[in-house]
């Protein structure tokens, strides 16, 4: 017979035993509850949220929602985040969230094979963990499974800290979520450059009836799935036919009020019997630029520039088209080679791209969620590089090339490069790409 799971509203007679989680701050009832003191007095709750095995119907792991004191205008996970964006302190309560999590998992002494899933705000990721939350942090997550969870808002513009974030907590034997996928179609874009091993499907895609949208979307999702051994988590289920819906898309874990509304932990649980897979093995930031880590695989050709451009030229056209979970990453070696009428095309084609960057010696730094632009070294290898990369959910590109330091007319200037579209080794050369842009962008 299968351990039972936390439901919702148990009856008087199957009651789940429940450990109060302290609600820490409770009492600052008044309405208008400062964000700098809820940030500098640990004022946040935690509740959590059951993730269940959806064919077994048993409990794999728990997601911990942060949210403000009981009461107050910032009691909302929303309020209580825009409230430390505009103070500047997001990165600060980000790490509050974090630990006060791990303390109350910790806690609990539940199954050592549990998941916890442990939302990380992507523009808390600048900021290191504060000094006085650190030994916190450290004690409690020691004995707990965590799976780093990156919410899908605002990921594109902060592609490299996501990707160093992840490779730090696969350092650290953690997994890693992508959550809210589905919401847009460019949530899919930064999927093979996170490597999750949760894909968690936006609610909206259960609780509204199928379309072709959610049928491009879950493709692909599946598509990512498959090829990689990552499981795929669907949000907002909240009735048997959604679960069934969920199914059909692929979901092998289900998370929802069906299954368990936010609260606290119970006081015992079954050991699970569908762990949430971790992948090892995923190889980290390995350095260098994208000629050289794509010629460790591939053996590079010679020509002159003029018998390259229309390499470059089809590779942005392919960008444009079609699906807007498109990611163009390029470098441009110089500014003098990024010109008016190219950085026009390049604007255009960041308004249905997810993510475009380009990079180039003495080029502008330009900032915005969709479209990046920061200046190379000149020491750099990237600065002596050709560099034109797309990625598509099912389509994947690269174009790079070494300058060989030939004088002379531009056109006639040769370049060793690489033409691929092995997936495996553009998403390498892209990740390389995304690990040069200076996190500030300056």
């Amino acid at each position: 017979m299968n351990p039972p799971i936390v439901t919702a509203r148990p009856s008087s007679s199957h009651r789940v035993p429940f450990i109060p989680v302290p609600v820490v701050g409770a009492g600052v009832t008044r309405r208008q509850a400062s964000i700098d003191q809820i940030i500098d007095q640990g004022l946040v709750q935690t509740l959590f949220q059951p993730v269940v095995h959806i064919a077994s119907q048993t409990v794999a792991g728990y997601e911990a929602l942060s949210r403000g004191p009981i009461g107050s205008d910032l009691e909302s996970p929303m309020a209580l985040l825009d409230a430390a964006r505009s103070v500047g302190r997001l990165g600060e309560l980000d790490w509050l969230c974090r630990t006060k999590s791990t303390q109350a998992a910790a806690r609990a002494h539940l199954h050592r094979d549990l998941s916890w899933l442990i939302n990380v705000e992507p523009a808390g990721l600048s900021s290191d963990c504060p000094e006085h939350l650190k030994p916190a942090l450290l004690r409690s997550r020691k004995r707990l499974r965590i799976i780093l969870e990156v919410v899908e808002r605002d990921v594109e513009g902060y592609a490299t800290a996501l990707i160093k974030a992840t490779d730090q907590a696969r350092r650290d034997s953690w997994g890693v979520a992508l959550d809210d996928v589905g919401a847009e179609e460019g949530s899919l874009a930064l999927l093979p450059f996170l490597r999750p091993d949760v894909v968690k499907l936006d609610m909206s895609l259960v609780q509204s009836a199928p379309r072709s949208a959610a049928a491009a979307i879950t493709g692909a999702v599946h598509a990512y799935a498959e090829r990689t051994g990552a499981v795929i988590l669907a949000e907002g289920i909240e009735t048997l036919e959604q679960e069934r819906l969920a199914q059909v898309f692929g979901a092998t874990y289900g998370q929802g009020f069906h299954y368990g509304r936010p609260g606290p932990l119970p006081l015992t649980l079954p050991m699970p019997l569908h762990v949430i897979p971790r992948r090892s093995g995923l190889a980290p930031l390995c350095g260098g630029s994208p000629f050289e880590v794509l010629s460790r695989r591939l053996s590079p050709l010679r020509a002159p520039k003029s018998d390259l451009t229309h390499i470059s030229r089809h590779l942005e056209t392919q960008s444009g088209q079609g699906s807007g979970a498109s990611v163009l990453l390029a470098s441009f070696q110089d500014v003098k080679f990024f010109g008016p009428a190219t950085q026009r095309r390049y604007e255009r084609l960041s308004a249905s791209n997810a993510l475009t960057v380009v990079l180039a010696r003495g080029l502008p730094v330009r900032t915005e969620p969709r479209y990046q632009q920061a200046a190379t070294n000149f020491g750099s290898a990237l600065a002596s590089e050709w560099v034109v990369i797309v990625v598509k959910p099912h389509y994947a590109v690269a174009f790079v090339a070494r300058d060989c330091g030939d004088t002379g007319p531009d056109s006639e200037r040769r370049f060793d490069f690489i033409y691929t579209h092995d997936r495996d080794a553009v998403v390498a050369a892209a990740r390389s790409f995304l690990q040069a842009v200076p996190p500030d962008g300056s």
